[in-house]
């Protein structure tokens, strides 16, 4: 059995900040090579930050789900609607948070600015064509580096599909496989480096538990269900296991593996030691256990005596909770998973993410 992937969406948004220009290419699912094709020609404007780290990074290209997407599905299903943004932004930018993603934390610590949601958003009129000023320098791919966040939305969407465990775990290979075509793709297009998160523990996620039924025993005593994370856990010793053997087969590429996993789990079964409170109920959304109902998502309203209400609101303090939408992490969440990460303690190898482009086993 094969599971198709989730096709992709390249959205290229150009943000003007003083001098600089800054490239982040932004995809809502992992790409074919096919996606990486148009990547490579799509329009695309370039922040060239100046750094003092041991890595200058001249651009970074995301390729994940909306976990770190910028603007992707909002450009092609429509804005995100309030309370979307709030606590950073204020508004919604078009990312699937209350504020920053992990993406956002991962281009600041680099010295490049956010990626904007919308191509007019900084007042300058980007809405069409191309100036030939702008396309990025051939040099600048081998420079640049490429995160990547891929697994829950394949999984979880196989599971949507009425597919028993057995089924999910038999359609890893496949997904890997698709995988590594997209990263040979960018290798032999001149990319280099590559910061890549596993998957996290999706069974810990309101529109899981809420959509799909789990017996008592396949709880766990955090209330997460054990069969998904497990599913999670599988998928990620695979991909550590394809990247094992991408070292052999690009020996010229540096890829470090970071252990999202382990660090959302900790965060999600210890909620309280962090600083933070219900962890497995979504800060906005409408009801039920977990607030979360998969019809009346975050920011949805109805029409009450001939006015539009709002029913999918906010928590009173998204800065202590973990979940925003019940699929997504909340801006303070998404702060914490960064502050893990950024030095390397959770990568193999152990480097921080600074020393990203010198990560050689």
């Amino acid at each position: 059995m094969h599971t198709s992937m989730v096709e992709c969406f390249p959205l290229f948004i150009p943000q003007q900040f003083h001098s600089n220009y800054l490239i982040l290419f932004s995809f809502f699912s992992m790409a074919s090579s096919y996606c990486l094709q148009w990547l490579l020609l799509a329009q695309a404007l370039l922040i060239v930050a100046a750094s003092s780290d041991s890595c200058h990074f001249p651009a970074i290209f995301n390729f994940g789900d909306s976990n770190s997407d910028t603007g992707g599905l909002s450009a092609a299903f429509g804005a995100t609607p309030p309370p979307y943004g709030e606590s950073f932004f204020g508004e919604p930018v078009g990312r699937y948070s209350d504020g920053r993603l992990l993406i956002d934390f991962i281009a600041s610590s680099l010295g490049l600015p956010f990626l904007s949601a919308y191509l007019n958003s900084v007042g300058t009129n980007f809405s069409h064509g191309l100036f030939k000023d702008q396309l990025p320098k051939e040099e600048y791919f081998s420079q640049a580096l490429y995160t990547i966040d891929i697994g829950q939305n394949d999984l979880t969407e196989s599971y949507f599909r009425n597919w028993t465990t057995k089924e999910v775990k038999s359609a890893i290979p496949d997904i890997l496989d698709k995988f590594v075509l997209a990263i040979q793709s960018i290798y032999w297009e001149g990319g280099r480096y590559f910061w890549i998160h596993n998957t996290g523990p999706f069974g810990c996620l309101p529109y899981v538990l809420d959509r799909l039924t789990l017996k008592a025993p396949e709880v766990d005593h955090f209330g997460c269900g054990a069969p998904f994370n497990e599913v999670a856990q599988l998928f990620n010793r695979k991909l550590n296991q394809t990247l094992s053997r991408l070292r052999k087969d690009l020996p010229l590429g540096v890829f470090t593996y970071v252990d999202i996993y382990s660090i959302k789990r900790e965060l999600l079964s210890h909620a309280h030691q962090h600083g933070f409170e219900l962890p497995l109920v979504a800060c906005c959304g409408h009801g039920g256990k977990y607030n979360y109902n998969i019809n009346i998502g975050c920011g949805s309203t109805v029409t009450r005596n001939g006015k539009e209400v709002m029913v999918g609101k906010s928590c009173q303090n998204p800065s202590k909770r973990i979940i925003w939408d019940g699929v997504h992490y909340t801006d303070a969440a998404n702060k914490w998973i960064f502050q893990q990460i950024v030095d390397g303690k959770f990568s193999d190898p152990q480097v921080p993410l600074r020393l990203a482009c010198k990560a050689k086993i």
